[in-house]
């Protein structure tokens, strides 16, 4: 596995924002538990509506199915997780997973899901607990994706699957001027008129410097082989939606060695 400095982190410190890689945790964590008030109606004005839909159809491609444990990491206000409840049957087989209590508190679960705070890289789970992991537009928060691929494996079942979906620049300059107009002005704009937090304009800027900065999606398909999933590919939608998808093979499940400091409650 390749561990060199800077290659597993998603993107490099953005100092405008937080002064080294060591403040960006508690900075991002504080930034969403502020905004989260406002976070549901910027998102529905920012995809125009469509977010449900294409949460839906993205879990359905990936191979979510009726009956199927689904763990929802960086579940923030529950856009992902209650798409996922919806294609499962039953609340009660979702739970979500998010360091922000400021966004659990502003989520709108359906009766019966459980939320748990925690991150990433040190998931409140069993080992072999959850037949589908998902992880909505979060990717670009995370420390460092080495850790964070190996919890992943580690609550899967054998066969389990992988869903990972995020936003990734254009290929083309065209596109990425575009999105980049999109994102970085008018955006900011969109949440400055509707939004209640003072901050949010600024989320969304980094939101924008998060996905220019963020490694190419070879480095994470790499990342996800080198974690052990198998059947590991990217599906690219409107040329900058990416579905990373992968299955965890047979096999033994790692050895949790983590200390339990799960923090649940039912939402």
């Amino acid at each position: 596995m390749n561990t060199e400095s800077g290659q597993n982190s998603p993107h490099p410190p953005l100092t405008d924002y937080y002064e080294s890689a060591a403040a960006r945790e508690d900075w991002v964590r504080g930034i969403f538990d502020r905004t989260a008030i406002d976070y549901d109606r910027i998102e529905a004005a920012m995809a125009f509506g469509t977010g449900p839909w294409y949460r839906r159809q993205a879990l359905l491609r990936a191979g979510l199915a009726p009956g199927m444990r689904v763990l929802d990491v960086g579940t923030g206000t529950g856009l992902v997780a209650r798409e996922a409840a919806r294609i499962v049957g039953d609340a009660k087989l979702v739970t979500g997973v998010d360091p922000s209590p400021g966004m659990l508190s502003a989520s709108k679960m359906p009766e019966g899901m459980q939320v748990r705070i925690g991150k990433a890289e040190a998931l409140p789970a069993e080992d072999a607990d959850y037949d589908f992991l998902s992880m909505g537009f979060a990717l670009r928060h995370v420390p460092d994706l080495v850790p964070v691929f190996d919890e992943y494996l580690r609550v899967l079942k054998p066969g389990g699957r992988l869903c990972i979906l995020e936003i990734t620049r254009p290929e083309s300059r065209v596109g990425l001027a575009a999105l980049k107009a999109y994102m970085r002005l008018a955006v900011p704009l969109i949440a400055r008129a509707i939004g209640r937090s003072a901050e949010m304009p600024e989320l969304m800027r980094y939101y924008w410097d998060t996905i220019e900065a963020c490694v190419p999606p070879a480095r994470v398909l790499e990342r996800l082989s080198d974690a052990g999933f198998t059947q590991v590919d990217r599906h690219v939608e409107l040329g900058i939606f990416s579905e990373y998808r992968a299955v965890r093979a047979a096999g033994p499940a790692p050895r949790d060695t983590r200390e339990p400091d799960a923090d649940a409650t039912g939402a």
